[in-house]
C-alpha cells in the first residue's frame, strides 16, 4: 500500500465519520466520489492494484457487509462505505480490513454501551437474538430479526470503519497480519 492510496482514502473515511457523527448518515455523494477516486487510482497509478482488482474490492466490500445490513445491524451508508474502501484496497486486502473493522466495531460498541448506560439492555438484546437464531436453526428456517428487541443505542459505524481501516493500514505497514 503506498502513501498516495492512504492519502486519498483516509480523508474520505474522515468525511464519512464527521457526517455520521453529525447527522447519523453517510452521504451517497461522498461514497460515490470515493469509489470513483479509488477505481481511478487503482487503474492509473503505476503501483496500483489495477482497475479490475479495484472493482473486485468494491464488490467484495459491498457483499461482505450486506448480510449485516439485512439483519438491521448496520446502515446502508456503512455498507457502501466498505464498498468504497474496497475500491482502494482490492479484494484480498478488504477481507483483512473487514476483520479489523469488525474488531473495532465490537470494541466501540462495548465502550459506547458502557458510556450510555445501556450495556445491560444490549446484552439482553444479544441474548434474545441468539435464542431466536438458535430456535430458527432447530426448525430449519432463517432467523427473522425484523421484529427484534428495542435498540439499546445507535453506534455511528463510520467511526468503527475508519478506525478499523486505519488499524489495518498500520498493522500492514508494521508487517502484522490477522490472516
Amino acid at each position: 500500500m503506498d502513501l498516495l492510496t492512504m492519502a486519498l482514502l483516509l480523508p474520505f473515511l474522515a468525511g464519512a465519520v464527521v457526517t455520521d457523527l453529525r447527522a447519523r448518515r453517510i452521504p451517497n455523494a461522498l461514497v460515490l466520489a470515493g469509489a470513483l477516486a479509488g477505481l481511478a487510482l487503482a487503474a492509473a497509478h503505476p503501483e496500483g492494484i489495477g482497475f479490475l482488482r479495484g472493482l473486485g474490492g468494491l464488490a467484495l466490500g459491498l457483499v461482505m457487509f450486506l448480510p449485516i445490513y439485512a439483519l438491521r445491524a448496520m446502515g446502508a451508508g456503512d455498507v457502501k462505505l466498505m464498498a468504497m474502501t474496497g475500491a482502494f484496497l482490492g479484494p484480498a486486502a478488504i477481507v483483512e480490513a473487514a476483520l479489523w473493522v469488525l474488531l473495532s466495531g465490537g470494541a466501540l460498541a462495548l465502550v459506547f454501551a458502557l458510556r450510555r448506560g445501556v450495556a445491560r439492555r444490549m446484552a439482553g438484546n444479544l441474548r434474545e437474538m441468539l435464542f431466536s437464531a438458535a430456535a430458527s436453526v432447530q426448525i430449519r428456517t432463517l432467523p427473522d430479526f425484523s421484529a427484534g428487541p428495542q435498540t439499546a443505542a445507535r453506534l455511528p459505524y463510520a467511526v468503527a470503519i475508519a478506525l478499523g481501516v486505519a488499524a489495518y493500514l498500520l498493522a500492514r505497514h508494521l508487517g502484522f497480519r490477522l490472516i
